[in-house]
């Protein structure tokens, strides 16, 4: 009986194994953009320049997936040099003291027809909260130019950065930032 166990175990492993497959995000294609209230007057929209990230994706059954995903903060871009320089000094980002966000999935659940919700533990400014992401499934299928796998997904969240140590001019800069992600990768070589 012990060894039909360690059978079956080993075989569900291996089906997981193979139906999960790793995917590469698209740089040039990968957004991951943030809005914020200044003063009551007007909603702000930087984003990060730079996003890294490989995850396990099971087209099948989506809620087998993972991600981790890492941005270097010094890839803000505002488009306002001086803000931008701002935002990495130590009353906002500290850049020099925390070079990286991250997020790192820890659960997959459905959500409705092409809607899913990650959640996971996010970490700015060395700090790590959990969140989840709203996330979108927009398409998954072969890429037309490069010839394989593909997906794109559109994810988005709401924070408050004072949970994260980042809370410099709260309240007339606001306290909750919106989050908003677009994706699109290609199943790794």
């Amino acid at each position: 009986m012990f060894k039909r166990l360690v059978l079956a175990s080993l075989l569900a492993a291996a089906f997981t194994a193979q139906a999960t497959e790793t995917y590469t995000i698209d740089p040039t294609h990968t957004q991951v953009e943030f809005t914020y209230n200044h003063l009551g007057f007007s909603n702000i929209t930087g984003r990060f320049d730079q996003v890294q990230s490989e995850f396990q994706f099971d087209a099948a059954d989506p809620t087998r997936s993972s991600v981790k995903i890492t941005i270097p903060v010094e890839s803000i871009s505002t488009g306002v040099e001086k803000l931008d320089t701002h935002l990495l000094a130590p009353d906002f980002f500290d850049a020099a003291k925390f070079p990286t966000a991250t997020f790192t999935s820890t659960a997959v659940t459905a959500a409705g027809e092409g809607k899913l919700n990650v959640a996971g533990d996010l970490t700015i400014h060395g700090v790590t909260r959990p969140v989840v992401l709203a996330v979108t499934i927009n398409k998954i299928g072969e890429h037309p130019m490069a010839k394989v796998p593909a997906a794109g997904f559109d994810a988005t969240t709401t924070i408050k950065r004072s949970d994260f140590g980042i809370g410099g001019y709260v309240p007339a800069v606001s306290d909750e930032v919106t989050i908003d992600i677009t994706v699109e990768a290609r199943k790794a070589k």
